[in-house]
């Protein structure tokens, strides 16, 4: 689906080495599989998140899952299917709340809703690949050493850069609706309700009482007859719930924004320096990291640079395919910017960051809520992009395991690649860390490496099948490290994406 005919090149790092888990807090207990991407095409990257790949920056890794302190396994949501819960719910009320009457609420979230950086995991100074043409190894070397393998197709010019808020604590809070100017004080002891008043009414009622005089005071503002009330059981949608938890505030209090990441767009360029500033201050507030460690360099490598190349296809959404920042402007100024990559199926949060005087908004959880109507929204545009990956759901770390309230949603099961429904998953999870979900004994991996030899290689600014490779150079002994990249892609990645080999 490539536009621009671009390839994907990576290094292979392998992952002997464990490096300090963001979980747990292991120093050497988190290990990893990992590749510097130089460049990826977006159906390349849906295809490796697809066998449990992630991005942090241009580095793309993969936990070790079975070696690894806190395994880590690819969540996605139904976007289309998705229903908000209780909690969910809230969330949105308290967003309303604090827009139409600037009420903050009280209480303190107790985690992020978002991946820990895998920064350790990543290599110091990647290899720099020349800008220069690709060439193509010629066909007579191919046909003699491959004869089956089909030619790799002309390479054009590439450009290469060397470049968790925890669960909601779903509490079910006895919901107690107070009139206003009612003493709250502690009743004195009497002979019981007053037989002279009517009687209390639930707090439930009362909601819908409200809202039923709401829709006929709206519908008769409209001219419409309201002799047929709305159908009160018919859950809301999600988009209708956000639509409502704007309504009684300014318009333009909350504006989203989508911005390309690309400093030739005016308003990522515009806005670049504020958003810097206001991830500064988020990691140093809430994951407490010294300034050194989130300075502008750092911002730039971990959230600005990417790997995938941007994409349109006339089946595609308006925007294109790439790295976006969702930026969430109140009263005209960034508070949140969540990270996404929008790919050829799937809306991917990669981050999410945001004002710490902002945290009791749950905006973790707000902007995912945003983030699946987005999706839901692009389906429109494009039928197959229907699913949320909301990246790791790690069943070892409590704070994690609210990913698994956005349901419908499945967990990908790191031995046979297929997708399990989280309700199957929680059981098997509870038991042990670390498990095979798909039970089925007979389903393997369709992607298994039937051919290294067909792994796509890159030297010397030359394209050649990695069979081709290894008879050239008889003296090179990596066939094992290139048989486990090929193993962990997948063969219809390794005959697409360029292995970079030195």
């Amino acid at each position: 689906m490539s536009g621009n005919n671009s390839y994907t090149i990576v290094e292979y790092f392998g992952g002997d080495d464990g490096y300090r888990c963001g979980y747990c807090k292991n120093d050497k207990g988190n290990f990893s599989h990992g590749m510097w991407s130089h460049s990826m095409t977006v159906q390349d990257y849906q295809d490796l998140i697809d066998r449990g790949w992630r991005r942090s920056g241009k580095y793309v890794y993969k936990p070790i899952m079975k070696k690894t302190c806190c395994p880590q396994y690819t969540i996605r949501c139904h976007a289309l299917n998705f229903q908000p819960s209780k909690s969910h719910k809230k969330i949105l009320k308290k967003m309303s709340k604090y827009i139409s009457k600037g009420e903050l609420p009280t209480a303190q979230e107790d985690g992020e809703p978002m991946d820990s950086v895998c920064e350790e995991a990543g290599p110091q100074e990647p290899t720099k690949v020349c800008q220069s043409d690709l060439n193509v190894a010629t066909d007579s070397d191919i046909k003699d050493e491959v004869p089956n393998c089909s030619t790799a197709a002309e390479v054009q010019k590439n450009s290469v850069d060397s470049t968790v808020e925890s669960s909601e604590n779903s509490q079910n809070d006895s919901a107690s609706v107070l009139e206003e100017g009612t003493d709250t004080k502690a009743p004195k002891p009497g002979l019981g309700a007053d037989p002279s008043r009517p009687p209390c009414k639930k707090a439930k009622d009362l909601r819908k009482q409200r809202r039923l005089q709401k829709d006929q005071k709206r519908q008769h503002g409209a001219g419409v007859s309201p002799e047929k009330p709305a159908n009160t059981n018919q859950p809301k949608t999600l988009e209708e719930l956000i639509s409502e938890s704007l309504e009684d505030s300014s318009s333009d209090r909350l504006e989203v924004r989508l911005v390309p990441v690309n400093f030739e767009d005016s308003q990522f360029s515009a806005s670049y320096q504020q958003s810097a500033a206001l991830y500064a201050r988020y990691q140093m507030a809430i994951h407490g990291d010294d300034p050194s460690e989130c300075r502008e360099s750092e911002f730039r490598r971990f959230l600005c640079d990417s790997p995938l190349e941007a994409e349109h296809s006339p089946d595609g959404p308006e925007m294109g395919y790439g790295s976006f920042h969702q930026q969430y402007w109140l009263d005209g100024r960034i508070v949140a910017v969540g990270v996404i990559d929008i790919l050829p199926t799937c809306v991917s949060s990669v981050y999410l960051y945001y004002h710490p005087d902002f945290t009791s908004l749950s905006l973790g959880s707000y902007s995912a809520l945003r983030e699946i109507a987005f999706t839901r929204k692009l389906q429109e545009q494009s039928t197959k992009l229907c699913y949320y990956y909301l990246g790791f759901y790690v069943h070892s770390c409590p704070k994690m395991r609210y990913k698994g309230q956005y349901r419908p949603a499945d967990l990908l099961c790191p031995e046979s690649y297929t997708w399990v429904s989280v309700e199957q998953c929680i059981p098997l999870l509870n038991n042990s860390r670390y498990a095979r979900l798909n039970q089925d004994p007979d389903a393997g991996d369709s992607q298994a490496v039937k051919d290294v030899g067909r792994v796509l290689v890159l030297h010397k600014r030359t394209v050649m099948p990695y069979i081709v490779y290894s008879r050239k150079f008889k003296g090179r002994s990596d066939t094992a490290e290139v048989q486990e990249y090929a193993s962990l892609v997948g063969q219809d990645c390794a005959e697409r994406i360029l292995l970079y080999r030195s």
